[in-house]
């Protein structure tokens, strides 16, 4: 238990191999900065737009981005009820415990 809460260790073990590939954490590190479409990160970390789009569709099915249709294209952003970000760090607030990276 951390401070005074159980930790989820099922969800928390989840969340964390979500975020632990190296591809999907160059994305979420990506997404501090605003939102962004498939095609801008796929450049932006030297992917294929299909690998792009598994990972996000991960991401997604994890609750750590959520997505905003705009026209045709669909913008990613970081989800500010799992994760805190500020200029220097993304804190992941899980059930008992955070993850914090700089």
């Amino acid at each position: 238990m951390a401070n005074g809460k159980k930790i989820d260790v099922d969800k928390t073990s989840s969340l964390l191999k979500a975020v632990s590939d190296t591809d999907r954490l160059k994305i979420v590190l990506l997404l501090r900065d605003g939102k962004k479409n498939v095609g801008t990160l796929a450049r932006a970390i030297g992917a294929e737009i299909v690998n792009v789009s598994h990972h996000l569709s991960v991401l997604r099915a994890k609750k750590v981005v959520h997505t905003q249709k705009v026209g045709r294209f669909v913008y990613y952003s970081l989800n500010p009820d799992v994760m805190k970000r500020d200029s220097n760090s993304i804190t992941f607030q899980l059930a008992g415990a955070k993850l914090v990276i700089h």
